[in-house]
């Protein structure tokens, strides 16, 4: 397992060594002492999977503390363009977001820390997506940003397709409106 850095403090991008042979393909999603050899701190405690067609956009999703969650992101059918943006206060990188394109080919995941809003579109016909959280899910905790917020200018990379999002989403408020505790 490789664990590449991505400008973002405790951002990373994960990439597997997958073994194949005539038979398919093996690989270590997740490896809790990996992780602790490379210093990343991350107990799961719930696992969730969804599946989206083309155009979905989701997010940009957080959790306040004390339920923020860290997560580790990975495609298990199609393509997608995720999102992470820092929403630490205090970090250098506040306010800056990283995109990376996750796909069940190359099968690189994204380890999210606690203290980012994510989110995600589809570039596939769909897409199943499972990710690792570190916290259980809290409905009163739960937060969002506007995937449009001009002040980030997020490009989803999916062209001219009209983007299919929740309505609960489309209510998100800009970042420098959005309630955070971090």
């Amino acid at each position: 397992m490789e664990i590449i850095e991505t400008g973002f403090k405790g951002l990373l991008v994960i990439k597997p060594a997958v073994f194949t042979d005539k038979r398919g393909y093996f690989f270590e999603s997740f490896n809790m002492d990996t992780f602790r050899d490379a210093g990343i701190s991350f107990t799961p405690v719930q696992d969730n999977e969804s599946k989206s067609s083309k155009g979905v956009i989701r997010g940009l999703h957080y959790q306040l503390k004390p339920r923020d969650q860290s997560k580790l992101i990975r495609v298990v059918a199609g393509k997608i363009y995720d999102v992470a943006l820092d929403i630490r206060r205090d970090s250098p990188t506040f306010g800056k977001w990283f995109g990376i394109e996750l796909n069940s080919e190359s099968k690189n995941q994204l380890f999210i820390p606690k203290g980012f809003a994510h989110g995600f579109s589809v570039l596939s016909d769909i897409a199943i997506i499972q990710y690792k959280v570190d916290n259980t899910y809290n409905r009163l905790s739960e937060r969002g940003i506007a995937l449009n917020d001009p002040d980030l200018a997020i490009d989803w990379k999916i062209g001219k397709i009209t983007p299919v999002i929740s309505e609960k989403d489309m209510k998100n408020p800009p970042l420098s409106q959005a309630e955070n505790n971090f």
